[in-house]
């Protein structure tokens, strides 16, 4: 037998039973809250005694709904007078049901977020919601734990945000894969790691993976850097580049029109870029550049459309719809995807 709770924990109890069993489709009466105090909690309380805690609670701030409903009881004088009985208890919840199974579905299907952290914090969103929501997503799971990732990506995301609030540069080394599958730290000839030191100004989330868009200290052009090959990160001392001192950004950072531009997160230059495409993919072409791309010479298959994008990331994605569209302009652009079909062509001989 569970020992007898003390009669000052019948609120918190109260509580935790509104928070476990209740929401806009599942209520409870005050009879019924009685009965899971007993059963749950081996608590005794009579009906007023939770009546008087649920209005403590509302009292607190806490947004809990109830009906109200009109009856008429034997009053003293013999006659009969009015009552209003409270029902139907839920407590409003900050997520609703189809928020929470949003975010999980955005950490499931993230591709730099590490497995034991993406278990945990599945754990903590369903948490956020009653015993209802979590049977429904008990079928959830994440990605098997395979793929190579980045344990201290959370740290990095804490000192990058800090020294960004602070006007900091940063120092890091740069991580990758080998055919081993573990993670190297690059390094000279002698061995020596080799270290960056960067001006950080924003953190991006695009492609399911994080990027800091910085700039290298020792150059004027913004780069975009993958959060989960940063490793021995630090925050330093000396203060960052203005961003007036970097010509891409020096009349401010514009993040949509950066993402917009930078599809692949390549460094580099943006350049205009015409390309000749089938209507068929135009929903494929507003979701990659978004709605600021301009279309002309539309005929019954296909059109023209003008945008400016970073010139590797066109490059990777002309080559990704190569079936679908032909780049136009710049001729450079069109030279060097020509040459990179030939040689894809060579491979298959």
């Amino acid at each position: 037998m569970y020992t007898t709770q003390p009669k000052k924990l019948l609120i918190m109890n109260i509580l935790d039973i509104l928070k476990k069993y209740t929401d806009e489709n599942h209520r409870l009466s005050q009879k019924e809250i009685v009965e899971i105090l007993k059963n749950e909690y081996n608590m005794t309380a009579d009906r007023k005694s939770v009546k008087r805690n649920l209005m403590n609670l509302i009292d607190f701030g806490y947004e809990i709904n109830y009906s109200e409903s009109l009856r008429m009881i034997p009053s003293k004088d013999g006659g009969m007078e009015e009552s209003y009985i409270l029902s139907d208890f839920y407590l409003e919840r900050d997520f609703t049901d189809s928020e929470l199974r949003l975010l999980i579905d955005g950490l499931i299907f993230s591709k730099h977020i590490p497995y034991s952290q993406c278990k945990e914090l599945v754990g903590k969103l369903s948490g956020l919601s009653n015993q209802y929501f979590k049977a429904r997503i008990k079928h959830i799971s994440t990605m098997p734990d395979n793929s190579p990732q980045n344990k201290q990506l959370f740290y990095n995301i804490d000192v990058i945000d800090e020294a960004i609030s602070k006007h900091r540069q940063i120092s890091f080394s740069y991580v990758y894969y080998g055919v081993d599958k573990k993670l190297h730290t690059e390094s000279f000839e002698d061995k020596c790691k080799k270290v960056y030191t960067v001006n950080p100004y924003q953190i991006a989330a695009t492609n399911g993976r994080y990027y800091l868009i910085c700039n290298y200290d020792r150059y004027d052009d913004v780069a975009n850097v993958r959060l989960d090959r940063i490793a021995d990160i630090k925050m330093l001392d000396t203060p960052v580049k203005p961003q007036k001192n970097v010509p891409e950004i020096k009349n401010g950072f514009n993040l949509p029109k950066h993402m917009a531009e930078h599809i692949y997160m390549f460094a580099g230059e943006s350049v205009p870029v015409t390309f000749r495409a089938k209507k068929y993919i135009v929903a494929d072409i507003i979701d990659w550049f978004g709605k600021d791309v301009e279309f002309y010479d539309e005929t019954d298959d296909e059109l023209t459309v003008r945008t400016t994008v970073n010139e590797n990331a066109m490059r990777a994605w002309g080559l990704q719809y190569a079936r679908h569209i032909t780049v136009l302009t710049p001729k450079s652009l069109v030279n060097t995807i020509k040459k990179d079909l030939i040689e894809a062509v060579g491979n298959y001989k």
